[in-house]
């Protein structure tokens, strides 16, 4: 044996015994090579996400955690590299920010297996945060209705698209009124799964299903579910993009064009009322001013202007509880995180601790 160990000597050299880590020292490297795992799947993979709002309901409920497919449109390269990892706009349960915006570098999105498609429901920054960089904008989840080049309208509460009748969301909500004196027992709202309900002067006002509303409307002692509706007479002044020029509201909307990568318009007032902050905030310009109706880029009055890449229109599938297109305009495609994959957790908050998870909504897929 000892000759063995003085042949490997001569032809090895004397080998040196490692030395071994400290308990500290494994710790610090497994943290390591965690956190650079899990920040290289969030930015390629998957994303985790919590619905915080009731837009999507009952689609998509608030307390649903679900995870973002970065790869099914394509992950976006950093814009903001000066970031702690695995942190969003801010340190967590801090106020205190967690990136710096010294370094903005140009985007570019990888090639991912699809493309949106119409009616997918997807997560993207929200556009009109434009005092912070686009990757670090708010994070929304909203159904994307319109392709870029659709006509998108709203008549009478109904999508139509390019002039046909859109499909509707299996759990698409609106508002109702029940006018009644009598108190309503809580437990035959929650026997019709009706999670939104507020008493109001003459009766309940509630966001629910049409099939819901059907069904409470069969109870003995309601008379009456009447559902809630702007006529097109009424004006939103809140609605994109001009009351003044488009005097629409979010039930009676339209038409709009969504604007599409390569489509050349003409600058006219009404253009410039609805494509005006597209092209100023979402097209990568240097200068854009608008002034007395007319465009200039870099100093020079423009006639016509070309997109330079593509834009959503998109809505949430409680109609009446969702601030959207409706409200603020357009997702540019390089603001679109990723698609809503599927729910991994549910938790009610409206529960005790006992009966806090909503085991049928485990792993469930999003459509």
């Amino acid at each position: 044996m000892s000759k063995i160990k003085e042949k490997l000597k001569a032809i090895f050299g004397k080998s040196k015994d490692k030395k071994p880590k400290s308990p500290t020292r494994e710790w610090v490297d497994a943290i390591l090579f965690a956190v650079i795992a899990a920040t290289i799947i969030r930015w390629l993979l998957l994303e985790a996400f919590v619905i915080p709002t009731s837009s999507m309901e009952k689609s998509l409920l608030v307390g649903d955690y679900l995870f973002v497919s970065k790869i099914h449109y394509g992950p976006r390269t950093p814009k903001t590299p000066l970031q702690i990892p695995l942190t969003h706009r801010k340190i967590w349960g801090t106020e205190i920010p967690s990136y710096v915006d010294w370094i903005q570098l140009p985007q570019w999105r990888l090639p991912g297996f699809t493309s949106i498609k119409r009616n997918d429901v997807i997560v993207f920054n929200y556009p009109m945060e434009h005092q912070y960089p686009t990757d670090l904008r708010e994070n929304y989840i909203k159904r994307c209705i319109g392709m870029p080049g659709d006509v998108v309208e709203l008549k009478n509460l109904q999508v139509y698209i390019n002039g046909e009748k859109g499909e509707n969301p299996p759990e698409m909500q609106f508002q109702y009124f029940i006018p009644t004196s009598e108190t309503i027992n809580e437990r035959i709202f929650r026997q019709n799964n009706v999670s939104e309900v507020m008493r109001v002067n003459g009766g309940y006002a509630l966001m629910t299903s049409a099939e819901r509303a059907a069904r409470l409307e069969k109870q003995s002692f309601i008379n009456e579910v009447r559902r809630i509706e702007k006529d097109d007479t009424r004006v939103n002044n809140r609605i994109f993009p001009d009351v003044n020029r488009f005097p629409w509201n979010e039930d009676n909307f339209g038409p709009l064009w969504v604007p599409q990568k390569g489509i050349t318009i003409e600058i006219t007032p009404d253009n410039l009322s609805k494509y005006g902050l597209v092209i100023k905030e979402y097209e990568g310009l240097r200068s854009v001013e608008i002034v007395s109706n007319e465009l200039f880029i870099d100093g020079n009055k423009v006639e016509n202007y070309t997109f330079k890449q593509d834009y959503f229109f998109v809505m949430g599938d409680n109609r009446h509880n969702s601030e959207d297109s409706r409200f603020w305009g357009f997702v540019p495609e390089d603001h679109v995180v990723g698609k809503a994959a599927f729910v991994w957790l549910s938790l009610d908050p409206q529960e005790s601790f006992l009966n806090k998870i909503r085991w049928n909504r485990i792993f469930m897929g999003i459509k």
